[in-house]
């Protein structure tokens, strides 16, 4: 058993760390520009990143990776980069982790669907493979396969980690409520169909983020737990729905409104608990006074 998952068999609760994209866009990353490629163009702005949420109080920190496969990199000439971009990306963070902190390699989608005929099983496989070794390389202790819709897709980037790495292998779903308060992946996947499938491709720890505010994310938790009581949950939520208006997009959750909920996510069985887009490390340190307080 990894030293992730003793933590929490041992009752932990651990906080994980927030948005990195919107942070990556008030250093002046420009639309269109790869924001995976400031890992080697502009790793201090990362590293800042990364340490700020360590300082905010996070037990682990993802990776600015979340783009880094071939087909994505593909539109920025960078395809033949993924091993490189990857291993840079758990390089910043291990840094800013140090020893006492986890640091989590982040895998998105590829943006291919397998059911249209975009891309071949292996190929899938192949560029997630790729990926993982990155980050494992720059030192990752765990992936986290993240903003996932397909499960097909999932379970190829799981089985990919599982079998191409060392690191502890996690995966979440990101889920939208329905207008009768059901709540369905973009492909139609439920949380609870979601469990089985995930655990059996590999994964031990499961759970969700993006696409809800943190209330949203408790019906999430506890539909997972009507499932399986035992699997540790992750959740990474935004800072509320977004509001687009004269031109931008903003999230407007305060800390203290994410934080009203996190004890409630706890006692529905939430294991990590973290954010997505629009939190920062001021939501974070919120996160975390609470989640110590039990």
């Amino acid at each position: 058993m990894s030293n992730l998952l003793q933590k929490i068999k041992s009752g932990k609760i651990l906080v994980s760390d927030g948005a990195w994209g919107t942070f990556l866009q008030k250093k002046g990353l420009q639309p269109g520009e790869c924001p995976e490629l400031w890992n080697i163009e502009h790793s201090p702005e990362v590293l800042d990143i990364a340490q700020s949420y360590v300082d905010a109080g996070a037990d682990m920190i993802e990776t600015n990776s979340f783009g880094a496969n071939r087909f994505k990199l593909e539109h920025f000439g960078l395809s033949d980069r993924a091993f490189e971009l990857n291993k840079a990306a758990a390089e910043i963070s291990r840094k800013a982790a140090g020893p006492d902190r986890f640091v989590i390699g982040s895998v998105g989608p590829t943006g291919k669907i397998l059911m249209m005929g975009d891309v071949t099983e292996e190929e899938l496989y192949e560029a997630f493979k790729e990926q993982v070794q990155g980050l494992e390389a720059g030192g990752a202790d765990a992936i986290v396969i993240e903003t996932m819709s397909d499960l097909d897709e999932a379970r190829i980037a799981i089985r990919a980690a599982r079998e191409n790495t060392q690191c502890e292998v996690m995966c979440t779903m990101t889920f939208a409520a329905t207008p009768s308060g059901e709540y369905f992946t973009m492909m139609g996947v439920s949380p609870s169909q979601m469990v089985h499938e995930l655990l059996d491709a590999g994964a031990t720890i499961i759970g969700s983020n993006c696409g809800n505010g943190i209330a949203g994310m408790l019906h999430v938790v506890k539909e997972i737990r009507g499932v399986n009581p035992d699997i540790p949950v992750f959740i990474q939520a935004n800072a509320g729905a977004p509001i687009y208006q004269n031109g931008e997009t903003t999230f407007p959750e305060t800390p203290v409104e994410m934080g009203a909920f996190v004890s409630q996510l706890i006692e529905a069985g939430a294991n990590i608990i973290g954010g997505c887009c629009g939190t920062t490390p001021e939501h974070i340190r919120e996160i975390a006074k609470i989640v110590h307080s039990h």
